[in-house]
Formats: structure tokens, sequence, C-alpha cells
């Protein structure tokens, strides 16, 4: 599969109107200044996804089971400057934002985001996105790859990330910032 592909305009940075001239079948975003399209989540990719929106979603933004006092939300989209960002999933502590903004997107960063990767958006989401996500503060970061079936879990250390653990498979994990439960992987694999 290709790369996420860039879309005009190519001759200045793209600006908020552009991204909304996107047809609502793919997922726009801005990064860099560069408009970029991918269609909508293959079915591996929605699966890990959703799985995993519900696994931390229950205990963490409902608190049902769990500790609550997270916002949990399937792409939520983030204002940074000029980038507009649209994570799969990300997640805010409700001590830093206690009510949801009265806009459609999210000017406050998360505290913990997830990609889950597709063949055409890895590249986008490991090299650039996730620059820009240490650039503004987010405190932690998965990569979800449903095809190989890993959980790359990352934190924010002066700056930079670091990898904290690469879990795979069918395992049972505890993973920052949401180690008070257990995670079965198993869930995000539509094969498993």
């Amino acid at each position: 599969m290709q790369p996420m592909p860039r879309i005009p305009p190519f001759d200045r940075p793209a600006t908020y109107e552009d991204l909304v001239k996107v047809p609502d079948i793919q997922v726009a975003e801005i990064v860099d200044g560069e408009l970029h399209a991918s269609p909508r989540p293959a079915p591996r990719h929605a699966v890990a996804g959703s799985s995993l929106g519900s696994l931390i979603g229950a205990p963490y933004g409902l608190g049902l089971g769990g500790p609550g006092g997270w916002w949990i939300l399937d792409e939520p989209e983030l204002h940074f400057g000029g980038n507009v960002l649209v994570p799969d999933l990300a997640g805010w502590r409700r001590t830093r934002m206690p009510r949801l903004p009265d806009t459609a997107y999210f000017p406050l960063a998360p505290d913990w985001v997830c990609e889950v990767l597709s063949p055409s958006t890895a590249s986008l989401d490991r090299a650039k996105k996730l620059a820009i996500y240490a650039r503004e503060g987010v405190s932690h970061a998965w990569i979800v790859d449903p095809l190989a079936g890993t959980l790359e879990v990352l934190r924010l250390e002066n700056a930079r990330w670091t990898i904290i653990a690469t879990h795979f498979g069918t395992e049972v994990v505890r993973a920052e910032p949401f180690a008070d439960i257990d995670l079965e992987l198993a869930a995000l694999w539509a094969d498993a």
C-alpha cells in the first residue's frame, strides 16, 4: 500500500479551509503545513481501535471497574497552531481538562494518544505526528499495529519519546498511563 497521500495545495501551506473541502469519507489532517487524506480505516484497524477504546474507556472514561478521571475519545480533532491532527484515540486527565471544549476541536494537547497503524499511515504517524505530539507535550503515546499484533508504549522524557515496552500477540499487559487494569491484547486482533 502507498503512503498516506498528500493532496493539494502544493504551492502553499494548507489551511483549515482546505481541510474542510476534503470529502467526509476521508480522514483529513494538516501536518507541518501539508494536507493529507486517507480513506476510513480498514476492518482490522477499526477492530483494534474500537476494542482498545472500549477496554480503556470503561474503566478510565466511565469509572467502571477502574479509577475513572479521564476523557477517552475516538478520533478527536486536535489543533496545534497550523497542525490539525486526528489520532485514533486520545485521552485527557479530567484534572487538566475538567470540561469538554465548546469547539468542534481540542486546542489542549491530550495526556495520551494512540495511533493504530495502517500501511498507508504508518510513516506519517511515526515520523511526523509523533514529533508534533512530543513538541506539544503529550506525555504518553501508544502505537498499535494490528497486522503485526503489537502494542508499543512510549513515554515523553526530556522532550523525546522513550519506548517503555513493546507487547505482542495475546499477552495480558499493564501499560502506562493505564496500568491499573489488565489489557488483553487478544481483544485488539481480529484473528485472535
